[in-house]
């Protein structure tokens, strides 16, 4: 039976968890992940955990920050002056809020509200986060 290898064609089933056992990610009643292999079309570690699997295997991989979304940067939380925010638009810890820097959109997070400024995190919600992924490959195509 072939073994996934870079190029091939692959249909996962995944569940993806934190550290803690939170579900952060789940194929689970839905069509499994497909993508293409070694192409960067999902992270690294999932990517590499995927490798070498035949159809119908399951395996469990580990894969460290760095192999994922990568260490949270200091440099991607930003503060911003509350008289920055258009008007009607309340920071709310947790808040999921569209910036522009005039060529690119991004999402940031309301990470902290102070009096007079709000600290807006860029980085992916899963930086610095150690990923588990539960994965079965359901077929090569």
């Amino acid at each position: 039976m072939a073994e996934a290898k870079s190029g091939d064609t692959v249909r996962v089933h995944y569940t993806g968890t934190l550290d803690d056992g939170t579900v952060f990610d789940s194929s689970e009643g839905r069509e499994p992940l497909e993508f293409t292999l070694g192409t960067g079309q999902v992270i690294a570690g999932f990517d590499h955990g995927v490798t070498g699997m035949q159809p119908g295997d399951e395996r469990t991989v580990v894969i460290p920050a760095a192999d994922a979304y990568g260490e949270a940067r200091e440099e991607l939380v930003l503060q911003v002056p509350r008289s920055q925010f258009p008007e009607g638009v309340i920071p709310e810890i947790g808040r999921k809020l569209q910036m522009s820097d005039g060529q690119n959109t991004f999402v940031v997070t309301v990470a902290e509200v102070r009096d007079d400024v709000v600290l807006l995190d860029a980085n992916h919600d899963l930086a610095g986060k150690q990923l588990t992924f539960r994965l079965t490959l359901v077929d090569i195509g």
